[in-house]
């Protein structure tokens, strides 16, 4: 990282959400790398706590909450905006993959409410506050937490996946309202990523001897780190990306790319 790099967020505050672990984790960590003050949200206090003794820097907080609860969302974020002026980044990462992989003749609805609630509403209850903010100063970036499982079918359950896709569309929605205040509204869409959340998928691989076969149906022919997720977010949520509002990125070893089903790619 370059001495450049290092001060991208410089005397900016960035909240943070699914802080605790995973991409959030790498994603708060990047920030605070490159000068950023950190507000890590999460629902576990003495994960966030773990995470924020590793940050570089000072003025760093935590907040323990569940992004589906609206009205702590709302008084969280006034009450940072309050406190140091600006937010000038929203990094929405948290999210839950649901289990349920069933067909959608026997899908779970508990399980559909669970996995929209969180993935999709807990994104709009951050967006909706942080941009509220963000509009009355005339600047901010907000990167969302998307999935290529958003995109085409076979990277998660049914219930994830629609849940991706309308945060996609949420992106694209929220550039269009928010362009014309100088709020930029961009989302990453991971591939494979090693991560707490896809842990069984690893866990199933180790105890089938299939390990050899996870990320071979990506392009590069392996699976990601949350670190190169986090670069990819920090450097949508940076200036650098200045010109760039209403996009998708796919962050996923070229999964995406091209046509890709079961048994294609050994």
């Amino acid at each position: 990282m370059t001495a450049a790099m290092m001060k991208r967020f410089e005397n900016r505050t960035v909240i943070v959400t699914g802080a605790a672990s995973g991409i959030g984790r790498a994603s708060a960590i990047r920030f605070a790398q490159e000068g950023a003050r950190v507000v890590l949200v999460d629902r576990e206090q003495s994960a966030l706590q773990a995470v924020l003794n590793e940050l570089s820097g000072s003025g760093h907080e935590i907040a323990a909450l569940d992004v589906r609860d609206e009205p702590n969302v709302t008084a969280l974020v006034d009450r940072v905006a309050a406190d140091h002026g600006a937010i000038h980044v929203l990094c929405n990462n948290a999210g839950i993959a649901g289990g349920d992989y069933a067909p959608v003749t026997d899908n779970d609805l508990d399980t559909w409410r669970d996995v929209v609630d969180v993935n999709l509403f807990g994104t709009m209850h951050f967006t909706r506050a942080v941009s509220r903010h963000m509009r009355d100063a005339g600047a901010g970036a907000i990167v969302n937490t998307a999935s290529v499982a958003g995109v085409r079918s076979g990277a998660g359950g049914n219930a994830y996946s629609a849940s991706k896709a309308a945060v996609i569309n949420l992106t694209q929605t929220s550039a269009c309202d928010l362009g014309q205040y100088n709020v930029r509204v961009n989302a990453v869409c991971p591939g494979l990523v090693k991560t707490g959340m896809t842990k069984p998928v690893f866990d199933y691989a180790e105890a089938n001897d299939k390990t050899h076969k996870l990320g071979t149906r990506c392009e590069l022919r392996r699976y990601g780190r949350p670190e190169e997720l986090a670069a990819a977010i920090t450097f949508l949520a940076s200036d650098d990306a200045s010109f760039i509002t209403g996009q998708a990125l796919p962050v996923d070893g070229g999964n995406t790319a091209s046509l890709n089903m079961p048994g294609m790619k050994v």
